[in-house]
């Protein structure tokens, strides 16, 4: 690998010291690089970092931050279709599992084309009000279509699959999970750990008024809607779809989500430092 582009997270690396510091060592080495700070955007269709300023020819795409970060990155650049290396300039996580101390000798092996590339799927959802589209996004974590308040109260949420009526969830909210997104906000709802690289969507219900509900795996291929119903009086409620626990779009009842596997998929660099289980084992064992 030859040209890089680099996405940081100011907040993570004051002063943008280490990310000077990986330009560097990258420059030293004879190779290109480029720097794009990630902040909120307010206009424009991306959310914290521009795709259309990354060159063309691109070949690896280091985000410097955490899982959030490369989270926030992945929704914004996934369409280029460049493999990204998440660096994590905090604690240890799933998606940016290399670490500051680590990362010169990871980048040793990008130079050496010594690696390894898994694709991770994504979610696409669709919001519809009637026959009107009012939002669209993706989401490489998890979408969830939950009640706001006040006043606090349980919603009813209909579930169908394919078209056809699955069930329905008196709750404070659904997750919809891709694999990658089976170890955040579903795991502490009780859903289950499901390994990142493979192709399946996991439903999740958050504090459902009910004693037998369990989380729903999916093959990968089903498009799930969720519709949000009447609370228990019977009246209009309001709810939100949040697509990485980032952007939301507001829902109220009838509306309804409906979520398919996308058409894109994350390139996540793998360069055998840790492997899934060891993250999930030091993640358990911390806990």
């Amino acid at each position: 690998m030859d040209k890089f582009y680099i996405i940081t997270n100011r907040d993570k690396d004051q002063n943008l010291r280490f990310t000077e510091e990986i330009v560097r060592y990258l420059k030293e080495h004879g190779k290109k690089c480029q720097v794009q700070q990630a902040e909120r955007k307010t206009e424009g269709t991306y959310h914290y970092t521009d795709p259309e300023l990354i060159p063309e020819g691109t070949q690896c795409i280091l985000v410097l931050g955490g899982d959030g970060t490369l989270l926030q990155a992945a929704r914004d650049v996934v369409h280029r279709e460049i493999p990204m290396l998440g660096v994590n300039l905090g604690t240890l996580g799933f998606l940016a599992e290399i670490d500051k101390p680590s990362i010169y000798a990871a980048l040793d092996k990008l130079f050496a084309d010594d690696y390894e590339i898994e694709e991770r799927m994504m979610l696409t959802g669709t919001v519809w009000r009637g026959d009107k589209i009012i939002g669209q996004d993706v989401a490489l974590n998890d979408i969830v279509i939950s009640r706001v308040g006040p006043p606090l109260r349980v919603v009813g949420f209909n579930n169908y699959v394919n078209d056809g009526y699955l069930n329905s969830y008196n709750a404070d909210g659904i997750i919809i999970a891709t694999p990658t997104g089976s170890t955040g906000y579903s795991l502490s709802c009780g859903g289950p750990i499901i390994a990142p690289n493979a192709a399946m969507t996991v439903m999740t219900p958050i504090a459902p008024h009910t004693l037998n509900t369990r989380s729903l795996i999916f093959p990968e291929d089903d498009v799930i809607t969720v519709e949000l119903g009447e609370g228990r009086r019977q009246i209009q409620e309001n709810g939100l779809a949040s697509f990485d626990g980032d952007v939301e779009v507001p829902m109220s009842t009838g509306d309804r989500i409906v979520i398919k596997k996308a058409s894109v998929s994350v390139k996540i660099l793998k360069l055998n430092h840790l492997s899934f289980v060891e993250v999930l084992r030091q993640k358990m064992s911390n806990n």
